[in-house]
């Protein structure tokens, strides 16, 4: 962790930390010269040495610098400063779509068409220039007051013309939003981000997410093979040509997606209006599953053939029989030789010179030095090169096998290998802080065989920081520790206990009241006063204090801020000292 007050490259002194992810760290930092606030990703210090990470971040580097569009954060420098990558971009003040939806639970219709035209406009640009994110979500959309949006963190973007990469592309976006041909550990596309924005689309409106399940695993499967739940099942009011979008967008086969973001974008525009009201539900033209067509085998028809009959008959005379008698004579006799020579070799030879067959002894358990003198003693040859594996079973240092195996029959001289154990499979736990706990979870307990457990933590919900219900923000086991298959470790996440926000504070209007009390079934009560210091239409006042916890189907009254009256005639029951000046 960087300090508050540090500088990097004598230029940014930070001010605070404002989010910590799985890769970087990220600080709100003043810029000395050009005096304003800049936000700093700062590769993690455990992973600096790990030179595919910092590839990896300095390709985000590269493929952001070359974006310049008003829904995307604009990157103003990258660079190196003892050790620590940096990437310096544009500081957005607002919040994410994703603290969004958890205050307001879903978006009007107007809204989330309002947000889809600017993500699309942005990814347009994005694509465009060759660069797929990767890895959309409201997590990586800021909101600012406006209702402007800024598409953040090209993390994991990758530049389709680039020749650098070499390796299988990992599956590395959240899992709710991830594309069935990643989670199937195919390739990425612009068609990629197509799905994952058609999935924001569809919490947008919602407020759900349309595929949940235990692990990611589960998740990714549903991606790949169930059908999107019917966003109009959900509310009815939104009309079949906005469903359509979504349908379009979440297509399993890329085939039945837009073809682009721009296409998405055009569709959006005309959503509303009136001719598209009656639209019937789209109809994907290619199979959702589709097989590779079957190659079919020409039939030959008997036309096709020629009769060359005639060409190949030739007539047999006696001088042909005997030329064909003469040479079977010299064949059989040749054929003779071969069959007493290879009877010589085979049977007679063999008989003389032949080696008895010896069985491998059980060697099992013993220890390398042990095992050579048994199998030496018994006349076979050890070599001298003795293989290493793993073993659950073996300990350390012990022989676990031969090659050729134990039990086996073989002549005495021949030469066997020995197989020692290096003990059990090991595995080097990794820092999993600010990382999702189903992830890590699936990970540590299908690939790994470890018992994870799951437990609340209480964590400081004063600060700037924010957590996600799902984060991890500890682990029993400290990073670098080696376990192995059936070992415990246990994962901590925040222990958030859901209280009423400051929304006073916070800015709240009477929308954002009434939304939250519909989401927790709470009563309202809704009081005016005219007023000149607070805002028109924001809240002045709430009856429950910030952090009160939330109980459902309790009462809330809040006072709202309204405009005060300019009544220039004196009341009625004014004096006359209240007249003068």
């Amino acid at each position: 962790m960087i300090a508050k007050g540090q500088k990097i490259s004598e230029r940014y002194e930070i001010i605070r930390s404002i989010g910590e992810g799985g890769m970087a760290n990220v600080y709100l930092a003043y810029d000395i010269i050009l005096e304003r606030n800049v936000a700093i990703k700062v590769l993690r210090g455990d992973l600096a040495n790990d030179e595919k990470f910092v590839r990896r971040f300095q390709r985000e580097a590269l493929s952001a610098s070359s974006l310049s569009h008003p829904n995307i954060v604009e990157m103003y420098d990258v660079g190196e400063d003892n050790g620590n990558y940096f990437i310096v971009m544009e500081y957005v003040e607002g919040k994410t779509l994703k603290q969004l939806l958890k205050k307001r639970g879903n978006l009007t219709l107007s809204e989330s068409i309002d947000i889809m035209l600017q993500l699309t406009d942005g990814m347009a640009h994005a694509h465009d220039s060759y660069i797929i994110h990767r890895d959309l979500k409201p997590q990586n959309i800021m909101i600012t007051d406006d209702g402007g949006i800024k598409i953040t963190d090209f993390g994991i973007a990758m530049a389709l013309n680039s020749t650098q990469l070499t390796q299988t592309n990992s599956v590395m976006g959240s899992v709710h939003y991830l594309p069935p041909e990643q989670a199937s550990g195919k390739g990425s596309t612009i068609k990629s981000d197509i799905y994952s924005m058609g999935i924001i689309f569809y919490e947008l409106l919602t407020g759900i997410l349309p595929f949940k399940g235990e692990n990611a695993v589960e998740i990714a499967l549903k991606h790949m093979k169930d059908p999107l739940p019917s966003v109009r099942k959900q509310n009815s009011a939104i009309p079949q040509s906005v469903e359509n979008i979504i349908l379009k967008a979440t297509a399993k086969n890329p085939k039945n997606r837009y073809n682009d973001a721009k296409e998405m974008h055009q569709d959006l525009l005309t959503a509303l209006n009136d001719e598209r009201m009656d639209e019937k539900r789209y109809v994907y033209p290619y199979p959702e599953n589709e097989l590779e067509q079957t190659k079919v085998i020409p039939v030959i028809k008997e036309d096709d053939v020629l009769d060359t009959t005639d060409d190949l008959v030739k007539p047999i005379t006696d001088e042909t029989v005997k030329k064909t008698n003469r040479w079977i004579w010299v064949l059989s006799a040749i054929l003779g030789g071969i069959v007493v020579v290879i009877a010589a070799i085979f049977l007679v030879i063999p008989a003389v010179t032949q080696v008895p067959d010896v069985k491998i002894p059980n060697v099992t358990g013993m220890s390398v030095i042990d095992a050579e003198e048994k199998l030496k003693k018994i006349g076979f040859n050890v070599n001298t090169e003795v293989k290493k594996i793993e073993s659950d079973e073996v300990d350390k240092g012990k022989v676990v096998k031969t090659e050729p195996s134990i039990g086996r029959s073989i002549k005495k001289g021949s030469k066997i290998t020995l197989f020692e154990s290096l003990g059990k499979e090991s595995y080097t736990i990794e820092d999993y802080t600010g990382k999702n706990y189903i992830e890590i979870q699936t990970l540590l307990e299908t690939l790994h065989k470890l018992k994870v457990q799951i437990e609340k933590k209480d964590v400081d919900l004063s600060g700037d920081k924010e957590y996600d219900e799902q984060e991890i923000v500890g682990q029993s086991l400290k990073a670098g520790t080696k376990v192995s298959e059936g070992d415990e470790i246990i994962l901590y996440i925040p222990n958030i206990v859901e209280g009423y926000p400051d929304m006073v504070q916070e800015g709240w209007t009477l929308d954002d009241v009434k939304a939250f009390c519909d989401k927790y079934n709470i009563t309202l009560t809704v009081n005016e006063k005219a007023t000149s210091e607070y805002q028109k239409g924001k809240v002045m006042s709430q009856s429950r204090s910030s952090g009160t916890p939330i109980i459902e189907g309790s009462n809330l009254t809040v006072t709202i801020a309204v405009e005060p009256q300019n009544d220039t005639n004196p009341k009625p029951d004014a004096s006359i000292d209240d007249l003068l000046p």
